[in-house]
């Protein structure tokens, strides 16, 4: 299991969407915000759109803006949308049927590790993702606010 940059970068865009409580955020601002492709995030918000996560809004104040709730997309149903299968190895793919399977010693690592990540992604919402994104956020601007001369000397930020 590899999670692709189209993926990684999917759920980036749906953060940045999701930050702006409804309003219609042009995939320019997402891009520069993010440090990514636009034409590469644009062709992965098309796919987003496909998968109604997002819909995108036309006119001078256009832009994408979330399909429903951050609180009810998933983000295991986005990197799927984006990735397809998560299953670590094809044996633990739905319908593979494997003829070694009743020798492999290995099966039901795989099967642990293919629920783990279910779990993980699964139990983890986009307003999860947005909340915490918020919290980096704030730690990296309470380190600026340390004053220069304290720099060095082990003091705290303000």
């Amino acid at each position: 299991m590899w999670i692709s940059t189209k993926a990684q970068y999917g759920l980036r865009a749906l953060i940045e969407i999701g930050r702006e409580d409804g309003r219609a955020v042009p995939l320019k601002d997402v891009a520069e915000r993010q440090g990514l492709s636009q034409h590469y995030l644009e062709q992965i918000a098309s796919n987003l759109r496909r998968a109604g996560f997002i819909r995108s809004i036309r006119g001078a104040h256009g832009g994408y803006r979330l399909a429903r709730a951050a609180e009810e997309i998933r983000a295991y149903d986005v990197v799927t949308a984006l990735e397809g299968s998560l299953a670590p190895v094809s044996c633990v793919e739905e319908n593979h049927v494997c003829d070694g399977q009743h020798v492999c010693g290995t099966l039901n690592l795989w099967q642990r590790v293919d629920q783990a990540v279910r779990d993980v992604l699964g139990g983890t919402t986009l307003a999860d993702l947005i909340r915490e994104s918020q919290v980096q956020e704030h730690a990296r601007l309470l380190q600026l606010e340390v004053p220069p001369e304290a720099v060095g000397q082990g003091a705290a930020p303000r």
